[in-house]
């Protein structure tokens, strides 16, 4: 019964997290419409805490793989090996741990005010549930002067992907959104 109501709370609650809103924020005073290029900012991938259990090649490819893909469909190229890009791109994958309070109530009294009540007393279970958030951040700067021009990011619940092709689309789908309002409007 208690594993039945932990599952539906942890599905409750990763339905909440879907919902969340990705985060964006630039600088209005920039013409992106001139930003023709791009090009890394090494490291391209920061890690946050920088954990050898979170860090990884494989995740490090996904995340430049799935930025390419989404800059190049918003007209932006790489640019040359030699040369410098209009902007610089490096992302960040920032994972913490969070709680989550579920209370569950046993028991309890029926009937009314009138009549009385009657049943076994009510009693309350509070339970604490740990769970890993993971933000994906990708910021663009300028290829001139290096200042932060186009921030956006994104969370989800950490879960055992079992699976590559798993862990690669969510990577697309995550980049996908955080890149969905780039250029500005």
């Amino acid at each position: 019964m208690f594993r039945r109501f932990v599952v539906l709370a942890v599905a409750a609650l990763l339905s909440a997290c879907a919902a969340n809103q990705v985060n964006h924020d630039f600088d209005a005073s920039r013409d992106f419409s001139a930003y023709r290029s791009w090009s890394w900012k090494e490291p391209a991938l920061q890690y946050r805490p920088d954990d050898p259990r979170i860090k990884s090649d494989l995740t490090e490819q996904r995340v430049r793989q799935s930025v390419a893909d989404q800059l190049d469909q918003r007209g932006l190229r790489p640019a040359a090996a030699d040369a410098k890009g209009d902007l610089n791109v490096q992302t960040y994958l920032i994972v913490e741990e969070r709680q989550q309070q579920i209370t569950t109530n046993y028991g309890g009294g029926w009937g009314n005010p009138w009549n009385g009540y009657w049943g076994a007393p009510m009693y309350n279970e509070t339970r604490v549930v740990p769970y890993k958030v993971a933000t994906l951040q990708i910021d663009l700067l300028d290829g001139k002067d290096g200042k932060l021009v186009w921030r956006g990011s994104d969370e989800q619940i950490l879960s055992r992907t079992p699976n590559p092709s798993d862990r690669s689309d969510a990577i697309r789908e995550t980049v996908t959104r955080i890149l969905s309002n780039y250029p500005p409007r």
